[in-house]
């Protein structure tokens, strides 16, 4: 047994684990147990042992009180009469050190039948080894559950100079990495750690919006219509009811309807689903966070955006730098702000607002751009802007005020009725966030929704659909709100420095294995 399988064909190491399998039924020996009460886990299990180095409470030969840990077995050294294993759990791994004089005759024995993946508890004092390493001799070990299938460990080098690890091998296919995520996550430390890190800042998000005041809902997946952003959805059908349904594309429009039924600060953090291609920074099925805030706007929702990723920043991150890709990105308040008609206007050489539609689809065709059947002015000025201008947005930067085509749900700027009062905000080229005064005039409303309508008439599939019910909601009265829609995914992304969005969903969508 060794860090890394024998290069045999797959099958006949099966066949062998099988084999093993039978071996340990044949000894009486459980391989499959019903449960297991380990003391320590590995790091509390060295830390207590430094501790107790330190604190002079080691016994005369250096060995401490007994520890109790469980674990898979990542690594095997078999010396003859001794054995040297390293055992991983949650939390981190530890050395065990197996002497036929110490476990008795039977039981080192019966080490033979362990694999690589295996399972196991052991109970043991601890001790330094002569390199230094802190060390379980193990005085009685248990199967926890035999592993017929071998994990694709790398073999591990430690320079004893330096320090400094060399990993060999492992698990290489990227697709394969998404597809068997649980087998990833067994032999890659470092994508447990972004997993670790993507569960603390939807926590620090909680806690921020929390403090602030807001209530965390929930609304319906299964939905009669689907709203609230410009997306293709999924569709199924309710049997009982024989109606279509649609699975959600965004939160928006019920978290509204609350506002209207008096909750004045509520968020979700919720799974949307868009029946959209895959890309680098789209899956089909993905997080977003979205609250709303009576009596206020789009300016004061900038504000508590800053104020929320800096809480982030200093509670996971430790510091207020995002380091993504060769981008080492400071984040200082206030953030950049940029008009999104001006900025593209200047990229493009000519002023937006006085491009006609025939004007727009010939840049966009001129540049490459895919996907431009049946699109509008705010599809077309959409595309274009993420081709000419969103890549050059690193730094956190507020693109605001969007043509009107644009933003169906956000109310007429004050100052300029051919836009909104809408902001995005990107970093590393990636939008993030993305804001409104939100629309509360339920007249406005129905002509909004009424020229979603009529494009998709004209082919656009993700055009918005006019819900009725929820004009009916806004005739009853919003107040002045605030809202935003945050992608959990992409902030996870910035914040570990992934370059793809898979490789912070644990179970991404992939097409189906051939």
């Amino acid at each position: 047994m060794s860090d890394i399988e024998p290069t045999e064909d797959l099958s006949q190491i099966l066949r062998h684990r099988r084999e093993k399998l039978e071996e340990v039924v044949k000894r009486g020996m459980q391989p499959f147990a019903y449960n297991y009460s380990a003391t320590s886990s590995t790091i509390a299990a060295i830390e207590g042992f430094e501790a107790a180095e330190a604190g002079g409470t080691l016994d005369e030969e250096g060995y401490s009180e007994p520890v109790q840990i469980g674990g898979r077995l990542v690594g095997w050294r078999d010396m003859g009469r001794s054995v040297f294993a390293h055992v991983e759990d949650g939390q981190g791994r530890i050395q065990l050190y197996f002497r036929n004089s110490v476990v008795g005759e039977s039981s080192f024995e019966a080490l033979s039948v362990l694999d690589v993946s295996d399972w196991i508890g052991a109970e043991g004092r601890m001790f330094r080894t002569r390199t230094g390493e802190v060390t379980i001799q193990v005085e009685g070990w248990i199967l926890l559950t035999k592993s017929l299938r071998p994990l694709p460990f790398g073999k591990v080098e430690t320079d004893a100079q330096t320090g400094e690890r060399t990993v060999y091998g492992g698990f290489q296919d990227q697709e394969a990495r998404y597809r068997q995520r649980y087998a990833d996550l067994a032999v890659h430390p470092d994508v447990r750690e972004v997993f670790r890190t993507r569960a603390k800042v939807i926590t620090e998000l909680r806690r921020f919006l929390d403090a602030e005041g807001f209530l965390e809902v929930e609304t319906p997946v299964l939905q009669p219509l689907y709203g609230g952003a410009s997306a293709r959805p999924f569709v199924t059908h309710h049997h009982s009811l024989d109606q279509r349904m649609y699975l959600r594309i965004a939160d928006e429009l019920y978290l509204k309807r609350l506002v209207v039924g008096g909750f004045e600060r509520v968020y979700e953090i919720a799974k949307d689903f868009r029946n959209e291609g895959l890309s680098r920074v789209h899956n089909p099925e993905f997080t977003m966070l979205e609250w709303y805030q009576a009596f206020s706007d789009y300016e004061d929702q900038m504000d508590l955006v800053e104020r929320m990723l800096v809480h982030v920043l200093d509670s996971v991150v430790g510091e207020r730098v995002i380091r993504y890709g060769d981008d080492e990105i400071p984040v200082t308040m206030p953030f950049r702000r940029i008009g999104l008609v001006s900025a593209l206007s200047e990229a493009i050489g000519e002023d937006v607002h006085e491009m006609s539609l025939e004007d727009l689809m010939g840049k966009a065709q001129e540049l490459g751009i895919s996907d431009l059947e049946g699109s509008g002015r705010g599809k077309l000025i959409d595309k274009l802007f993420g081709e000419l201008v969103e890549p050059g947005l690193i730094e956190p930067t507020f693109v605001i005020d969007h043509p009107k085509e644009l933003s169906p749900l956000a109310k007429v700027h004050r100052d300029d009725d051919r836009l909104t009062e809408r902001f995005e905000m990107y970093i590393g080229g990636s939008e993030i966030f993305n804001g409104f005064s939100e629309l509360n005039d339920p007249i406005d409303q129905r002509d909004r929704f009424e020229t979603q309508a009529a494009l998709r008439d004209q082919g656009d599939e993700e055009a918005q659909q006019i819900d009725d019910d929820y004009i009916r909601a806004l005739e009853y009265g919003m107040p002045p709100t605030g809202g935003v829609g945050m992608g959990v995914d992409r902030l996870v992304m910035m914040l570990t420095g992934q370059t793809s969005i898979r490789d912070v969903i644990l179970f991404p969508i992939l097409r189906s294995e051939e």
